[in-house]
């Protein structure tokens, strides 16, 4: 029995459980952080300015506010 692959499928396991809550759990940010991108450059874009730009401000926004929805919810 070859117990490296039975411990790199446990370490496996053991990531994929870490990944699936801190995405749970970071929710809230990064759906804000996409919508906050999304709206910003698309505002930046309509007003003539750059829509790069404007997207990070807007993920910069939207991240915050998911943040802080996630600690009140």
């Amino acid at each position: 029995m070859n117990t490296h692959t039975g411990t790199a499928r446990r370490f496996v396991v053991m990531f994929a459980l870490t990944l699936s809550v801190l995405i749970t759990a970071a929710c809230g940010t990064l759906v804000g952080a996409g919508v906050g991108a999304a709206g910003g450059a698309a505002v930046g874009a309509a007003t003539g300015h750059d829509p790069g730009k404007s997207a990070l401000i807007g993920a910069g926004i939207g991240a915050a506010g998911g943040a802080i929805y996630d600690i009140t919810h």
